[in-house]
Order: structure tokens, then sequence, then C-alpha cells
């Protein structure tokens, strides 16, 4: 069982299918109901040409993968450094995952779509940005 101290060398993936419904829902979750989001005339007129989810309701994957190999604690004292590179669409499927660092400090994160590319990138500290150990 993971107790947050726990050290491991890759993230317990984590998947999901963000249909319209989950995006649906953490409007109502967020109240963020902007219109790239719910509203599929409107999005298909954006650069997005349709409708994309909240980045932070991918985000949340990633607190999962954490938790699920990690623990609670671990959720509970890390800090995450990351960059949205590409919007996550209606239907895509993501996952979520972690490669420990080599240098020791904490994990390598990224959340991919079904086509292999990366949409979330970043980092994973904890113990308040201390090295995972």
């Amino acid at each position: 069982m993971a107790d947050g101290t726990t050290t491991i060398d890759r993230l317990t993936p984590v998947t999901k299918r963000i249909d319209r419904a989950a995006i649906r829902l953490y409007a109502e979750l967020t109240d963020d109901f902007n219109p790239i989001h719910v509203d599929p005339d409107f999005a298909a007129t954006t650069p997005m040409k349709g409708i994309i989810a909240h980045g932070l309701l991918s985000v949340n994957l990633l607190w999962q993968a954490v938790r699920r190999s990690l623990g609670e604690a671990a959720v509970s004292d890390a800090t995450l450094d990351i960059r949205f590179l590409r919007p996550v669409r209606e239907d895509d499927v993501v996952t979520a995952g972690g490669q420990r660092r080599a240098d020791g400090d904490g994990y390598d994160v990224w959340i991919d779509n079904q086509h292999g590319e990366t949409v979330i990138a970043g980092r994973m500290l904890h113990g308040a940005g201390r090295a995972a150990s």
C-alpha cells in the first residue's frame, strides 16, 4: 500500500475518455461555461475548430496517478510544474503517467492522447520541493 513515503520508478497510468458529458460536468463543478468548452457551434468557429476540455480536467488524472502510486500523503504535499502543450479535444482518450527522474528529484509527468501526442508535460515534486527519496 502506498503511504506517501514509497518510492517507485513509474507512476501507475490513469486513462480516461474525455467525452462531452465529462466536460459538461466539469463546467458545472467549476462554474466555467466558456463556450469553447460547452458550445459546439461557437467552438467550431474558433482556431480550435471544436470543443476542447478544460485543462485542469486532465490534470486531475495526474493527481490520480500520484495518489494510486504513492498514496494520499504524496498528493497532499506535492507540487506540479506543468505546461499545456496541446488541447484535449472532445472524445480524446488521455493517459497520465510519470517516471522518476534520473537525478532522483521528483518525477517527470505527462499526459498523452490516443495519438501518442503529449498534451501536458512537466515535473512533480513532493515534500514541498524535496526530492522523492
